[in-house]
């Protein structure tokens, strides 16, 4: 048997020191420019949800370079709690093929299972759909990789043609397709989304809402619209959570997703809890199966366990 554990499908890590990440200079983001180090995510992930204390991690890159991914492999090599690595490289390269399997045989190599691209940031319409891009992800799903898909509302449109296009690569719509709760206008999205959820073959990631939403004073009520049509549309066994931590510090940080995470579970049943707190991340992204016996990596506000990295 499974022990019920708790995963965070997407959050991220950057050491100033090793490696600039050039999207903190936007004054927007002052509060978290600084380093993020897996000790600091133990500290910050005290909260438990439904009872589960955070055990393992999916980190996700957060540069288009080729070397933050090699960072983060390398960082999972010697982290337990990392369980795989969402990382980046050059879709549109003709030599992708050789880049993936450069960094499938490196340090940590094992742990990569998706690759990740910032469409939210492309102007192209249809950049996606371009005949190098495909091919790219074709290359790279041939490798058993998965993508996730970073893209905003409006662009929704192209995560849709990819699953129409790719049926056969797994696919996981990263913070829900970036409703604008803020604004509390779901009306397209809403539709988008559950186009996209058509397809069997995507899942999603419930994570980064709250930096969707007003920063200082959202509340419960501004996400559960968001997280009802997730529940219909998916359903609750296509779901995963994801912190989008450290960047949730925007907005409240680790534990205040986490709480509000757990009020929103309120009713459901035991196995779509398990679903959205650990079986989808863990079916999607290949993750060891956990033992019945075994202890979370964090257990505890302020302990974290003995064989974890300095």
């Amino acid at each position: 048997m499974n022990a019920p554990v708790l995963i965070d499908a997407h959050h991220h890590l950057w050491d100033l020191a090793q490696r600039p990440q050039p999207w903190l200079d936007d004054p927007g983001v002052a509060s978290i420019r600084r380093t993020f180090t897996p000790d600091d995510l133990r500290t910050s992930a005290t909260h438990p949800i439904a009872g589960r204390r955070l055990h393992g991690t999916v980190v996700v890159q957060c540069i288009a370079e080729v070397a933050e991914t090699e960072d983060l492999l390398a960082l999972a090599e010697r982290e337990p709690l990392i369980q795989a690595v969402v990382g980046w490289a050059d879709l549109t390269d003709p030599a992708i093929g050789d880049v993936l399997d450069q960094l499938l045989a490196g340090p940590g190599g094992g742990h990569l299972r998706s690759l990740r691209h910032l469409v939210q940031g492309e102007t192209d319409p249809n950049w996606l759909q371009r005949p190098d891009v495909e091919r790219g992800l074709c290359t790279a799903r041939d490798r058993g990789l998965r993508y996730d898909v970073l893209v905003r509302a409006h662009q929704l449109d192209q995560a849709i043609r990819l699953a129409e296009h790719l049926p056969d690569l797994p696919q996981v719509l990263n913070h829900a397709g970036k409703p604008d709760i803020a604004r509390q206008d779901f009306a397209d999205w809403e539709r988008r989304t559950r186009q996209l959820a058509a397809h069997p073959h995507v899942v999603c990631k419930v994570s980064g809402l709250i930096t969707e939403a007003d920063h200082t004073h959202w509340t419960t009520a501004d996400i559960r619209p968001v997280w009802d049509v997730l529940a219909s549309a998916f359903g609750p066994q296509r779901l995963m959570f994801g912190s989008d931590w450290p960047v949730a510090n925007l907005a409240g940080g680790w534990d205040r997703w986490a709480t509000t995470v757990d009020e929103l579970l309120t009713g459901w049943s035991e196995s779509d809890i398990d679903a959205l707190l650990a079986g989808t991340a863990t079916a999607f992204y290949g993750l060891a199966p956990v033992a019945e016996d075994a202890e979370p990596s964090v257990s505890a506000p302020g302990l974290r366990r003995k064989d974890s990295a300095p």
